[in-house]
Parts: structure tokens; sequence; C-alpha cells
């Protein structure tokens, strides 16, 4: 059976949840500078030192909510995929649905998208922290598992190790050992360009860098999807 939690320890999380909510919200209305222990302290009624009794410092709790946002985007991402796979759709299908999926979080949670992807807060080192670094990998890996699908079921021409730049090759090198993943060093090229190509429109699009252009910025995120398809061998639009 489950253990049962005290009343005393119920409440303590309770309060953490509250205290990272209240952080989000926050950050949701006044932009990650805003948030302040102070701050959070003044919206819940407790005074700033009390928080330290549930987080260590500043950078811990904004470490704390960087896990929950990057768990909930994995989480959305992951519904995607599986929303794809049960409609019947192939490989193709669930790329689209994750990319889709990905631009679509980013774009209704701006403020929380630029915590995590945008310029970074002083002191506040993901790598660096347990649980932080943990939900970050889920959502990273969320992407790499589709990339490892695609690949076995659909494996495409890749760039041949002596063709790729040596000081690139050494660092896909170290890239591949740390994954422990047998892939290609020239499918993990593949799979690194795909995610820049994707993290490069859907951040130019929230950060408003294409306004000077573009009202609606779907058609160029769309052509950028088929560009992907094309360098991954894969049928664009997706089969229906």
């Amino acid at each position: 059976m489950p253990e049962t939690l005290s009343r005393r320890d119920r409440v303590r999380a309770e309060t953490t949840v509250e205290i990272k909510q209240t952080a989000r919200k926050i950050l949701i209305e006044q932009g990650h500078e805003a948030v302040t222990l102070r701050a959070i302290a003044r919206d819940m009624g407790m005074t700033a030192p009390a928080l330290y009794r549930y987080f260590g410092s500043h950078e811990d709790l904004l470490l704390n909510v960087c896990g929950d946002i990057f768990g909930e985007l994995a989480d959305e991402i992951e519904a995607a995929i599986h929303a794809a796979g049960d409609a019947g759709g192939d490989i193709t299908a669930k790329v689209a649905a994750a990319c889709r999926a990905f631009r679509h979080w980013a774009l209704n949670h701006r403020p929380e998208f630029a915590l995590l992807f945008g310029t970074p807060v002083p002191g506040l080192d993901v790598e660096k922290d347990d649980v932080a670094e943990e939900c970050a990998r889920r959502f990273a890996g969320t992407f790499f598992a589709l990339f490892l699908e695609l690949w076995q079921r659909r494996p495409f021409p890749v760039t041949p190790p002596e063709q790729i730049d040596p000081g690139l090759r050494a660092q896909l090198a170290r890239y591949q050992e740390g994954l422990g993943t047998g892939l290609p060093l020239g499918a993990l090229l593949a799979f690194l360009r795909c995610w820049v190509r994707l993290y490069g429109i859907v951040s130019m699009e929230v950060f408003g860098h294409l306004h000077f252009a573009l009202d609606d910025a779907e058609p160029i995120f769309e052509i950028t999807l088929a560009e992907m398809a094309r360098d991954l061998n894969l049928p664009y639009p997706p089969p229906a």
C-alpha cells in the first residue's frame, strides 16, 4: 500500500505547489525579472524568509518552476504524437504533430518559453539541477525518441563521417557518446539540423522577430516542416 502522508507533509506539499504556481503567475503577468521571493511572499501573504523553508534559494525555486514547465511541454508533445498514431498516422504524421505541438505551446505560453529558451537568466543553470535537468532531458527525449523511431522505420541517406568537418565530427562523437546511442554521426547531424530549424522558426515567431514581414508565420512554419521532411526523406504533407 502507498505510504500515507501526514497532515504536516500534505500541507508542506500543497504549499510548495502553491509557491511554484504563484511564481509562474507572476512570470506570466510581469516577466521573469519580477519573480522574486519578496513578490511571491507578498502575493501569498507570507514573509520572504518563510519561503526558505521550501526552497533553498531564488534560483532553486526558478529551477523547480522550469522543471514543471519542461514536464508540461513534454506531456503536450507526447500527447500529440500518441494522438497522431492513434488516428492511423505514419511516422511523418507523428513528426509533424510533435513540431506543431511545440509551436502551439510556445505561442500560447510566451513568458514560459522565454524562461526556458530565451536569454539565460543569470545564475540559472538547468544542467546543474537534478530535477530541472531530468525534466529538460525528458522534453528533449520526446523528439529524440521520435527520431529514433524514424531511423528504425525509414532510414535515410546521411553525410558520411569523412565528409563532416573534423571539428564538428569530434563534437558529434562526444554527443553520440553522451547519448549512448549507435546512431551514425551523420544521423545525429541531421537531428541537430532539424532541431535548429524548428527552434529557430518558433523562437523568431514567439519573440516577434518576423513581424517586420509577416502577420501570420504559420505558412512559413509549414514550409520549414516541408524542408525538414525532405532532408529526412519523408513525404510531405503526411499521407491522409
